[in-house]
């Protein structure tokens, strides 16, 4: 019985082992703590990713197209492809155009030969990404495949009198120019499963005033023509 109590009374006094078993007992803490933070320090990193993906993509959108010291730019479809490739390359490390979907608006607040006076529309869109549905596909207005495509009425586009973008924060194009917005949506991909964030729907706009003197009669395509990034394709 002594022999018992003696034996107790050494292993409640011993302290060997204890700073071993209280950070087993920490470590759960300690890993769920510092997995948090680098889950939402990525998402940080990310969400700056894609939001200068954006603005990169509106940038080059205004600038692009067939320029000539006789004539007004023309913006073409191989333009706008490249472009697109641009975005594709310069966000493949986030899986961009797998995860998200990109669309370019070209607002124009000019007068067609067909108007009677200056008119505020999406003459035209551009998309790429697999995804689809909502939270994906625009927000803040389409336009048929077909819009843009020749100098008809009948490809006029959408008429937006009041803008594209969140109320309070629309964007509208200068009279007699036009200005290219973007949007891209993107679900982000977490790096510890669904833990700490889930389901989280990235979207960023960003939005430039087209630079040089444009020919905003239609998007162009001379042969040999170019496969037109239409928002009824969804592709990587």
């Amino acid at each position: 019985m002594r022999l018992m109590q003696s034996l107790w009374r050494d292993l409640f006094r011993c302290r060997r082992g204890a700073s071993l078993i209280e950070f087993s007992l920490s470590l759960p803490l300690v890993f769920f703590l510092g997995s948090a933070g680098i889950e939402y320090a990525n998402y940080a990193r990310v969400q700056l990713q894609v939001s200068q993906l954006a603005l990169n993509l509106a940038d080059n959108a205004s600038r692009v197209g067939l320029s000539s010291a006789l004539a007004a730019t023309q913006i073409r479809e191989v333009d706008m492809n490249d472009v697109l490739t641009g975005a594709r390359l310069q966000g493949s490390g986030l899986g961009l155009s797998t995860h998200g979907r990109v669309i370019i608006s070209s607002l124009e607040n000019v007068q067609q030969s067909y108007d009677t006076g200056v008119v505020q529309r999406i003459h035209w869109q551009r998309c790429i990404g697999l995804k689809s549905g909502t939270g994906y596909d625009s927000s803040y207005g389409t336009t048929s495949t077909t819009a843009g495509t020749d100098a008809t009425a009948a490809n006029a586009g959408t008429a937006m009198p009041n803008g594209m973008g969140d109320t309070g924060y629309k964007v509208n194009a200068p009279s007699g120019v036009g200005a290219i917005f973007v949007e891209l949506n993107y679900e982000y991909q977490p790096l510890f499963g669904t833990i700490y964030i889930k389901n989280r729907l990235i979207h960023t706009t960003a939005s430039f005033v087209v630079r040089d003197l444009r020919d905003y009669t239609q998007i162009y395509n001379p042969s040999p023509a170019a496969t037109r990034m239409t928002c009824n394709l969804y592709s990587s």
